[in-house]
Formats: C-alpha cells, sequence, structure tokens
C-alpha cells in the first residue's frame, strides 16, 4: 500500500517508523492499499474494513488505478493500521520502499475472457515480482506506471501508462501472439483518432526482460526533475530511449510495419456491469460501480461474504471503481447480482451513479474549491437519460478520472461549474461549452447538449 496523492493537502508524506507513509487531508490521513492486478482475498477485505474501523473513517474508496483507499486514519493510529494491512498481505513482498513501484495495471477479467488473445496473470505476476526485487526500481516515482493487456473485452485502454504492452495477433505463420508496446500515453484504438502508434514488438516471454530495460533506461537516462515517461521525452525521442535499451536485451525488437500499423480493438467498459460468461463452462463474472467510488466497510464485509460464498473468494477492484465477482456458477449469477444491487451498487451502465464519478471535493482536499461529492449526488438525481461519463473536478488535476471524460463539470466555487465537451484536439478537459452553471443548470445543459451535439 502506498499513501494517496499528497496535493490534497500540498503536505509531504510522513513516516511510520520503519514502515510506509500516510498523507494528511482535510477528512484525516489517506492510506492507499494497492492490488496487484486489483486482486483481493475476502479475508483481506475483512481485515481491510476492520483496519478502517479501528483506525479511520470507515470510508473506503475504489481508485482509477483499481486500488483501495482508506481516508479518516487517526492521528497517532498510522503505525497500528499500517502493522494491521501488512499482517493481512497487503502490502509489497520485500522492502517496503518497494510499495511506490507496483503500479501495474491489467483488465479484471485477465484469465478469464473467452476472446482475449493472451492470459496475462502470470506475466503481471513475473513483473510485479521484478519490480519488488530490485532495489535499483525503487527510485522510480510513485506514479511511474504501466499497463499490460492481453486483448480482454473489458480493459480500460484510455488511462495514460509511463509504458504500455498490448497483446496484438500473431502474423502469419507464427504461432504466438506478440506484445506491442508504447510510451507516455495509450495504446492507438482501431476506429478512434490517435496520434501514437506502437514503438515496436516482442514475444510474451521477452516481456519481463523488455520492462527491465526500459525501466532501467529511463532511470540512466532521466534528469532528477524528471519522474514520468512523458517528461524524459521531452529530452530524448523514443528512437534513442528504445536504441539505449537495445543494449541490454539479447534478442531484437520487431518494428515492422504490421506493428506500427497496429490498432487496438475498441474495448467495452459496459461489460464492467451486470454478469457475463467466463472462459470456463457453466461460469460468469458478476460486476459493478460504487457509488461515487465509495463504500463503507459494511458494504466490503458484504461483498467478502458473496465472494467468500459465492466467487471462490475473490475479488476484483476495477480502474472505473467497481468490482468484479469471478468464477461465479452460472446457475446463481442473478441471484449474486441481485445481493450486490441490494448494497447500493450501480449494476448497469443505465444507473445515474454509472456515469458520473467526483473527487473528493472540499470536505477532503484543501485544494478542491467545491462539495464535489455532494453537488455528484445531487446531479445524479436529475442526470438526462442517454448521458453518461461525466466528471466532477474540483480543480484542474482531474484526481477521479486518469482518462478524459465526455464531460467535465470544472469547479469555480461552492456549488459553481464550468461545463467542458471532450475534445481530443484541445488538452485538459476539452472545449468549454458553458460557465458558472448551478448543478441544475448543468444537468439542463447536458440534456440540450445531447440533443443537439452542435449546440454550445
Amino acid at each position: 500500500m502506498h499513501a494517496a496523492h499528497a496535493s490534497e493537502t500540498g503536505m509531504r508524506p510522513s513516516a511510520c517508523p520503519g514502515l510506509l507513509r500516510i498523507v494528511a487531508a482535510r477528512d484525516g490521513g489517506i492510506c492507499r492499499i494497492k492490488l496487484p492486478g486489483g486482486a483481493l482475498r475476502a479475508d483481506q477485505a475483512n481485515a481491510i474494513a476492520d483496519a478502517s474501523d479501528e483506525y479511520a473513517s470507515g470510508v473506503i474508496e475504489l481508485t482509477n488505478r483499481a486500488n483501495l483507499q482508506l481516508r479518516g486514519v487517526r492521528a497517532g493510529h498510522e503505525a497500528a493500521l499500517i502493522g494491521a494491512l501488512l499482517s493481512a498481505g497487503l502490502g509489497p513482498t520485500g522492502d517496503a520502499a518497494a510499495d511506490d513501484v507496483r503500479n501495474l495495471m491489467i483488465s479484471p477479467t485477465a484469465g478469464r475472457d473467452p476472446l482475449a488473445l493472451f492470459d496475462t496473470t502470470t506475466l503481471a505476476a513475473d513483473i510485479l515480482s521484478l519490480l519488488q526485487s530490485e532495489p535499483h526500481f525503487a527510485a522510480l516515482s510513485p506514479k511511474f506506471a504501466m499497463m499490460l493487456d492481453g486483448g480482454e473485452r473489458l480493459a480500460m485502454v484510455e488511462h495514460p501508462h509511463d509504458v504500455w504492452f498490448c497483446a496484438m495477433p500473431a502474423v502469419q505463420g507464427a504461432k504466438h501472439v506478440r506484445f506491442a508496446f508504447g510510451f507516455a500515453g495509450c495504446p492507438p484504438i482501431d476506429g478512434a483518432p490517435s496520434d501514437s502508434a506502437a514503438l515496436a514488438a516482442i514475444a510474451p516471454d521477452q516481456v519481463v526482460p523488455t520492462v527491465a530495460a526500459l525501466l532501467r533506461t529511463f532511470l540512466e537516462l532521466a534528469t532528477p526533475d524528471q519522474s514520468r515517461m512523458r517528461d524524459l521525452l521531452t529530452t530524448y525521442d523514443a528512437e534513442i530511449i528504445l536504441t539505449h535499451a537495445q543494449r541490454n536485451l539479447g534478442f531484437p525488437l520487431q518494428r515492422d510495419a504490421s506493428v506500427t500499423a497496429w490498432r487496438r480493438p475498441a474495448a467495452d467498459p459496459s461489460l464492467r456491469f451486470g454478469m457475463h460468461a467466463q472462459m470456463h463452462a457453466h461460469t460468469s463474472y458478476v460486476g459493478a460501480q460504487a457509488s461515487l467510488g465509495r463504500i463503507d466497510t459494511a458494504t466490503l464485509r458484504e461483498l467478502a461474504a458473496i465472494s467468500h460464498a459465492c466467487a471462490g473468494g475473490m475479488l476484483h477492484v476495477t480502474p472505473w471503481q467497481g468490482i468484479v465477482l469471478p468464477d461465479v456458477d452460472t446457475a446463481i449469477a442473478p441471484d449474486v447480482l441481485a445481493r450486490v444491487a441490494a448494497l447500493g451498487l450501480a449494476c448497469s451502465a443505465d444507473d445515474p451513479f454509472a456515469r458520473v464519478i467526483a473527487c473528493a471535493g472540499s470536505t477532503g482536499c484543501a485544494k478542491s474549491l467545491a462539495d464535489t461529492k455532494a453537488d455528484a449526488q445531487r446531479l445524479a438525481t436529475c442526470l438526462p437519460d442517454g448521458v453518461a461519463d461525466i466528471h466532477l473536478t474540483g480543480c484542474l488535476r482531474s484526481c477521479a478520472a486518469a482518462h478524459r471524460a465526455a464531460w467535465t463539470l470544472l469547479a469555480q466555487a461552492p456549488g459553481i461549474y464550468d461545463l467542458y465537451r471532450r475534445d481530443d484536439t484541445q488538452p485538459g478537459p476539452g472545449a468549454c461549452v458553458a460557465h458558472h452553471l448551478t448543478i441544475e443548470q448543468a444537468a439542463d445543459a447536458l440534456a440540450r447538449l445531447a440533443r443537439s451535439p452542435i449546440d454550445a
């Protein structure tokens, strides 16, 4: 687990003696629990609920990197909280400093999607082991992140990463898929505008050594103020980085036209809701989204109980601030879905709380200009049909959404927002289409723009 983003108060993380860190915020300390591939055992979920009740506020956030975050850690209880979490196996396998580098995203349905090109679960475990076993990598920024995509239909491919790897079909005559990779962004998606392309491709058994070579190259070339791959690319172009990395590899990078022309098929984020068949006969997964990314400890315990009884004792947190219960007997999947819905989680893409996300807001973050959580609750009650992917943010940091949302409400004052429409030709949230709206006015504007998209 790693302490949450320190910018909520502008304070540096404070260290618990010999352990990990807690970050201060308006509503108390914040501690992030990094989950390998988003996976969480039911017993670990119960341990988190117990620790949150005893040492924090009982508010648990699901993050857009498929992790959990505990809010309201009480002063003086930081070491006890971290000790409880480490005892449940919710930390790095080696030195505590290795926790910072465990930033690898995979699909919540990895190893279970019948249409995926490659099962990334073992490969992801090998990458995480590499990251935690080489002390040199502890110098990486806690925000330096990678994605490993097996071609699953349910995948967050719009979330920018410092290095991304995506499975691509085998070329004619080859036996195995390859992994395309690129830097500082997202993979090119079929049918979507993109200014990026894969830089090269490698065989699956070459992914781990390629990760090692790229990370060593980054650390060797980057200056102290260059913490992300996008920073390094302002000094060195991708060709120089690849040439440097190639010196540490015993195989050539594949860079033919089939790689640079490759486009990943579009993912289907709606598959995070409801029940869907897995690759193994008679099994399904059940997916849902937490309202505004938060649950309480009672909800987490009940999810753990459902998982223990019906999902092999596992849960998977998703990059959409939701959960997936895997390996459910298809015959009982409707009952499991009903139990999850009864907890207040959104189980359909039509649910208003499936269409709205919000940052911590002014109750938890000193930089926020509005109580975005409360405003998002109000917006959900009057949200027009057919309008989705709306992000309320208290400032330009856009903490709740790593991807560029279709609509962004950027706070200007308490209860007052500017409305932006996604425009990939512009930086930030896109094109501003209305200024200084109340929540009710924003709902009206969204309804009007949904009916007539060219009407600003």
